[in-house]
């Protein structure tokens, strides 16, 4: 890429989640980000909302005299430190503060301003307790404020370095020790299965294990990973070959397959490449081509609920059959469960299905799983 070029938003995405799996590539990466953007600066940083400052982990664009002025003086200054900042919103200078005040406060005066910095876009990568992960691009006087454009590209890699960032503290597979490795892996929640380009079983965490041992949604046949539905197993196969071509084929973000236990329990596998940048090495290392996360798809969280509920402004009653859906099945067990007529629940299955996009009840499945990460509690 020349010196100018702006970099494609699936450049941006791969070496993102290659990022993941080596930290030192962070850098580099958050260069692109800002790249892509249309920043001149950028960085990763933790916000202690108790301490009111920010601590910054990986910045590119920013000569080392500055940050460290930040670091020891101006961070505390900060707009984005002094204000608070909604997780998932794209937010610049002008949307924590009015902009005349901050031109004339200390930190632009004394800090940003001799360094030709003007404003930033920021967003909340992760939340924990009183502190948060944050990622900001920052423009100079020379381009301005920031404007729409910056927000909505930032806005396109901000799921990514969120996925990436957990992914990386579930699986950093190039530097920890093998024994160290497995525990972290058995300490997730989540079936976690590494294969091969043939669906050949190359790790299995303690979930995993689990799950093959009660031989019923998944099961091991010859070192091959299986499901008990001949026509969902192809589609397996077909999937666990196609990311052996790695991510231009399936896709940086992987797939998702809905299966079902023999009482009616639903899973959902979510199955994310390892075949890209620093991951094909990986993949090498480890003769895996993908990594196959499993779990219950969970519409009996709270969170999870009322998420679906206001993303897709369902109302009580579509909630109420959303759960049916997933407890009882069909519309007619549906109907006796709810006790009301088959054509009460086509009714309000059809504004379920015009609401989120869904045709079908497995579409359903993988939406509510897509709410439930598949690598936490």
């Amino acid at each position: 890429m020349q010196k100018n070029e702006r970099p494609e938003l699936g450049q941006v995405v791969e070496h993102i989640y290659d990022a993941a799996l080596d930290s030192a590539r962070w850098p580099a990466t958050v260069a692109l980000i800002a790249a892509f953007a249309g920043a001149q600066a950028g960085g990763l940083g933790l916000r202690d909302s108790v301490q009111k400052n920010i601590n910054v982990y990986y910045d590119v664009g920013f000569e080392p005299e500055g940050i460290q002025a930040y670091l020891a003086t101006y961070s505390k200054f900060d707009p984005l430190a002094m204000s608070p900042l909604n997780h998932g919103r794209v937010a610049s200078v002008a949307d924590l503060m009015p902009f005349d005040d901050y031109l004339d406060g200390r930190f632009y005066r004394e800090w940003a301003k001799p360094q030709g910095w003007l404003d930033s876009a920021n967003a909340v990568i992760e939340q924990s307790g009183t502190s948060s992960t944050l990622l900001r691009v920052v423009t100079t006087k020379t381009r301005g404020p920031v404007d729409d454009e910056i927000r909505q590209r930032l806005a396109q890699v901000v799921p990514h370095v969120r996925r990436a960032t957990q992914v990386g503290k579930a699986m950093d597979l190039k530097h920890a020790e093998a024994a160290m490795l497995a525990e972290t892996l058995d300490g997730l929640s989540a079936g976690l299965f590494l294969v091969d380009a043939k669906g050949r079983l190359v790790h299995a965490n303690g979930a995993a294990r689990e799950l093959l041992a009660t031989d019923d949604v998944l099961r091991s046949i010859a070192g091959q990973v299986v499901t008990r539905d001949a026509r969902l197993n192809q589609i397996l196969r077909e999937i666990f070959a196609v990311a052996g071509q790695g991510d231009a084929a399936l896709g940086v973000n992987g797939t998702a397959l809905a299966l079902t236990a023999h009482d009616g329990t639903r899973y959902v596998a979510h199955v994310l490449p390892l075949s890209s940048g620093e991951r094909r090495r990986t993949g090498i290392a480890y003769k895996a081509v993908a990594a196959m996360f499993v779990r219950k798809a969970d519409l009996d969280l709270p969170s999870t609920a009322e998420v679906i509920g206001r993303t897709y402004k369902l109302t009580p009653t579509e909630l109420r059959v959303l759960h049916a859906v997933f407890d009882a099945g069909s519309v007619p067990e549906v109907a006796q469960v709810l006790g009301v007529a088959e054509s009460t629940v086509k009714f309000h299955l059809g504004n379920i299905y015009a609401k989120t996009g869904a045709n079908r009840q497995t579409a359903l499945v993988k939406l509510v799983a897509s709410f439930t990460n598949p690598l936490l509690d």
